[in-house]
């Protein structure tokens, strides 16, 4: 990792959270950061990349992620020309963890290194106006106070927690001690709040590596301990950084804001009033979209007679209508739909635990599955039979494999593919097709400078992901 220049801000994006209350379009195996809900173009984790890379203001950042999204994220950093460091952690222990391990590594490079916490979630509508305030809180940071962000609110909302501002830091205008933190209040408190002058709590957080440290070792230790000794056992995997994952399970799961921020005497506030939302509910989705005349925001193949105020996003070739209803929301992607009141959107996690309760993959399933080398797509499945569309990227290969209860039959549609069949290496071109025995050892390889799609059809008496054997593979999984 690079050295910090102590002028510069380093920028940490956490990344590890699964929006399940933006599903169907946001599961597990694709979370809320990494899809386009808001912008066409990118996901809101690569606009937080792009957000901090100004060579004037930050150092390179670093993506601190789960592993399983490990190739995501190194894909999207690509597609968005942001080289950063990537962290990854072997599981869920919230930002407090985060945090710990974003501090220690900081410190390693300089103590007084002055850290950004980032969301990789948050749409912010002003970037300039975000790095702007990054500098001016960073001089808060530099003289020893943890500060936060406080967005002015537009609204009386209960969604979000409330900082309130403190006396004006000595000698550094503009920037206010924090009087208190408020958990998320109910409308009228959140009406009550705002005329006192709160703020909402961005959740942004700069601080000098040592100041951090030193208030979680004194509020939190056992997270602090956990994630040094998870740190000082990292391996390098690939590009990846992988802390350890006995030592990081050793860490209880709390947040940054319980653990440090709603106990420290440090804490400092800028107030400031760019646009921000961090896209918690599909309310607040429609709330940054563009909408027309009727308040409607839609996304993908839509067609609406007697609606408003409302947000229909539909994905893929199919077509969604709506006739005759107000405020609401209609997702629609190829597996699943979700039908809500807007004002009652944030239900939808309740919804998705029921959902797992009731073992349906959807919950957390895409029909369409990313890995390393591209992804693949159910298209059928029944009684020993599974049919899956794999699309593969130029100089993709998957793993070298077998299969105990399945034979396949792959057939190219588009590209070039080089098949390894136990000791033979194939070229199947276009509208050509070979067959792998159950058993067989089998690589699937890219070797063309254009995508390569086929057709994928199992057969056998098993078709789950899990009868994988694999015997190499190039992503260490």
């Amino acid at each position: 990792m690079t050295e910090t220049n102590r002028d510069l801000i380093l920028p940490v994006i956490l990344c590890g959270g699964s929006g399940t209350r933006l599903w169907p379009a946001s599961r597990e195996s694709m979370p809320k950061q990494f899809t386009r809900l808001v912008d066409a173009e990118s996901s809101t984790f690569q606009a937080t990349a792009k957000r901090v890379t100004d060579a004037a203001v930050f150092s390179r950042p670093i993506v601190i992620a789960s592993s399983e999204a490990r190739f995501i994220v190194a894909e999207q950093l690509l597609e968005a020309e942001v080289p950063a460091d990537i962290v990854l952690e072997p599981s869920r222990q919230d930002s407090a963890a985060a945090v710990a391990v974003a501090a220690l590594t900081a410190a390693r490079r300089d103590p007084e290194a002055v850290v950004l916490i980032l969301a990789a979630d948050h749409v912010i509508g002003d970037a300039p106006a975000f790095a702007a305030a990054a500098r001016i809180a960073a001089s808060g940071a530099r003289n020893g106070h943890i500060m936060t962000l406080g967005i002015e609110p537009t609204r009386a909302a209960s969604d979000y927690g409330y900082v309130r501002p403190g006396p004006t830091l000595d000698g550094l205008p503009g920037l206010h001690a924090v009087e208190r933190f408020v958990e998320k209040p109910d409308a009228a408190g959140a009406e009550r709040l705002i005329a006192e002058g709160a703020l909402w709590n961005s959740g942004y957080f700069l601080f000098r590596a040592d100041i951090m440290l030193a208030e979680l070792e004194a509020y939190v230790p056992e997270i602090l301990a956990a994630a040094r000794a998870a740190l000082d056992a990292a391996t390098t995997d690939l590009d990846f950084v992988r802390l350890d994952a006995a030592a990081f399970a050793q860490a209880p799961k709390t947040s940054i804001d319980y653990a440090v921020m709603e106990r420290t005497v440090h804490a400092g506030v800028l107030p400031v009033s760019f646009p921000w939302s961090d896209v918690g509910t599909w309310d607040a989705v429609w709330q940054v979209l563009d909408r027309d005349a009727q308040g409607n925001a839609v996304r993908g193949r839509v067609e609406l007679v007697g609606t408003s105020n409302s947000l229909i996003h539909s994905e893929g070739e199919g077509l969604t209508t709506v006739v005759g209803l107000d405020d609401v929301v209609v997702v629609a992607t190829p597996d699943a739909v979700l039908v809500a009141s807007k004002s009652r959107s944030g239900e939808v996690k309740e919804l998705v635990t029921t959902l797992r309760k009731k073992a349906y993959p959807e919950a957390d399933a895409h029909r369409r599955m990313y890995r390393p080398w591209g992804w693949y797509q159910r298209i059928d499945i029944g009684e020993r039979f599974q049919v899956k569309r794999i699309m593969v990227t130029p100089g993709g290969r998957l793993s070298l494999q077998k299969h105990f209860h399945r034979a396949e039959h792959w057939v190219v549609v588009k590209g070039t593919a080089e098949v390894t069949l136990n000791e033979q290496i194939i070229l199947v071109h276009e509208n050509e097709a070979v067959y792998l025995p159950i058993g067989s050892m089998h690589r699937l390889t890219n070797p063309g400078k254009i995508p390569l799609e086929l057709i994928e059809v199992q057969v056998g008496s098993y078709t789950g992901e899990d009868d994988i054997i694999r015997v190499e593979d190039i992503y260490g999984r």
